[in-house]
């Protein structure tokens, strides 16, 4: 199965070196920089991951001493690594060059000034074959404020012994869980219902799903509209009426994923991490283990939120021609596939996806030392088609403010009042939207 495969990253947003050879930059040769012998460092603050700094030397190399790109790592926290950049930014600290953003904090840095807009040749190399989705969390009021680096999309896991064909909507994966219920099967519908960001994904997804809106696209004005109530009735049936795990409220993605290989789950609505663990830990049944895409709502496709980190240049960067260049090499399509295959996140970029060479071009693929997309990303293709139809988290720089709203007013999921649910999210997260100030 390969090593790498437990590396799969989570929602947000997550070896050995293998050298990349013939990663190029649009534009590279026109940007000019004085070199490491006057000691030009461009400083990196990224999340962490286990093969970055792999990724960081082939950028250093393509370089070839003009600059030196330094990986700065960030608490693994998602609070604590907004914390850090945030206060950071506030202070007009000049030190931070590149900065590794979740996909919702990309409106909140632009609209505070803190990273400068993406232009001319570096905006078209950063958009160039980019999925819709993950590209639409780099941008906030039509303009391209990062760069998106790697994404992610939940699927529908299941075991094809329990259920041969999966739902293809929430109504018939409910339908089928009372089913298997009675027949004194598994038949949890599993899902993040702690009271966190994960339970904001979820209900996201429902209200995409069911074409709803919980906040304008303009991020100025609270929706809730019909779509949004339909998704707290789908989450208030299937939390209440016993179809979900009794540790719901505990629930996060680790929890969901150890429930569903214990055997207790017939649907599991997880990041693709969930196929790496399960080969892992249970290679002898990891056969049985499948996926489908996302459930929908009604008669239209299930849309699954995404996840993933892009890149900015911070606004207050002494080095700009450079940073912009190295963000560009750190996301660039050779590089998005050693993180995939090295480290588990699925790329922005669609030509990767259909890649076939090994990471190692020069040598016959093998799936433990030399990896293959096919081989590390048997559901390619439905993250593929999911990321082409998937729905992004409300777009505004209050969303931290509106997530902790959300999570707080969603929990527990079985005490959802549709109505009266849907009135009180209105009232809260407008209360929400009016707080301009960014918080750190």
């Amino acid at each position: 199965m390969g090593k790498a495969r437990r590396r799969f990253r989570r929602g947000r947003s997550p070896a050995r070196a293998v050298a990349l050879a013939g990663a190029s930059i649009v534009g590279a040769g026109l940007l000019t920089a004085c070199g490491t012998d006057g000691g030009m460092k461009i400083n990196v603050y990224y999340s962490p991951e286990d093969n970055f700094q792999s990724v960081v030397d082939n950028c250093n190399r393509q370089a070839n001493g003009r600059y030196e790109i330094v990986y700065n790592k960030l608490p693994r926290g998602a609070d604590g690594q907004r914390e850090q950049m945030v206060r950071r930014l506030a202070a007009g600290d000049e030190s931070l060059d590149v900065l590794g953003l979740d996909v919702t904090w990309v409106p909140e840095f632009a609209e505070a000034g803190w990273i400068d807009e993406w232009t001319g040749a570096d905006k078209a190399e950063a958009e160039r074959d980019v999925l819709p989705g993950p590209l639409t969390t780099a941008q906030w009021n039509g303009k391209l404020y990062a760069a998106p680096k790697n994404t992610n999309v939940q699927l529908l896991w299941y075991d094809e012994r329990i259920t041969p064909t999966p739902p293809r909507t929430w109504d018939d994966m409910i339908r089928m869980s009372r089913d298997l219920k009675a027949q004194g099967k598994p038949y949890q519908i599993l899902f993040t219902g702690a009271q966190y960001e994960g339970l904001v994904v979820l209900y996201n997804s429902l209200v995409e799903s069911a074409g709803g809106r919980i906040i304008s696209d303009d991020g100025q004005s609270v929706v809730m509209d019909a779509g949004a109530v339909r998704a707290l009735e789908i989450l208030k049936e299937v939390s209440s009426t016993g179809l979900t795990d009794p540790s719901l409220t505990n629930q996060k993605e680790d929890e969901v994923r150890l429930a569903m290989q214990e055997g207790r789950g017939a649907f599991e609505l997880n990041w693709p991490f969930v196929y790496a663990s399960y080969a892992a830990e249970k290679p002898e049944e990891l056969q049985h283990f499948k996926w489908a895409p996302y459930p929908g709502v009604g008669s239209g496709p299930g849309r699954s939120t995404i996840g993933g980190f892009d890149l900015a240049v911070s606004a207050h960067s002494q080095h700009k021609p450079e940073a912009f260049e190295a963000a560009l090499c750190l996301r660039s399509p050779e590089n998005q596939k050693f993180s995939a295959l090295k480290d588990g996140v699925p790329p922005t970029v669609e030509s990767v996806y259909t890649d076939t060479t090994p990471l190692d071009p020069s040598k016959p693929a093998d799936p433990e030392n030399n990896p293959t997309m096919a081989t590390e990303y048997p559901m390619r293709e439905a993250i593929l088609e999911a990321l082409k139809n998937a729905g992004v988290r409300p777009l505004t720089p209050a969303y931290q403010n509106l997530s902790t709203v959300m999570s707080k007013v969603l929990s527990p999921p079985s005490d959802i009042d549709p109505q009266s649910t849907a009135e009180q999210l209105r009232t809260q997260l407008t209360d929400a939207l009016d707080s301009r100030g960014v918080i750190p």
